[in-house]
């Protein structure tokens, strides 16, 4: 009979223990979905802001150095977004 009921306390924290993980399963899954959503309007922006640099490059030889600046601010900025994200995936 002991047993028995030791076997039903392993069974109650197994059970206890599959709730927490379906939990967990489900908030890292939003995560994951909202980051992937935040890498796909990161890679709008950069393809955009890239997009931009080409008919810089192309219609404009001489781009002024503040032009230059805040175009690599812009990049910069967008690709330390995305370096927050990937590493926030990672761990």
């Amino acid at each position: 009979m002991e047993t028995l009921t030791l076997l039903g306390d392993k069974v109650d924290l197994l059970v206890k223990r599959h709730a927490e993980l379906e939990k967990e399963n489900s908030r890292l899954r939003a995560t994951i979905e909202g980051q992937n959503k935040a890498i796909q309007r990161l890679n709008k922006k950069v393809a955009t802001l890239d997009n931009g640099m080409g008919s810089v490059h192309l219609g404009h030889a001489d781009i002024s150095d503040e032009e230059k600046d805040n175009m690599r601010r812009q990049l910069d900025g967008v690709i330390a977004e995305i370096d927050k994200i990937l590493t926030t995936l990672n761990d």
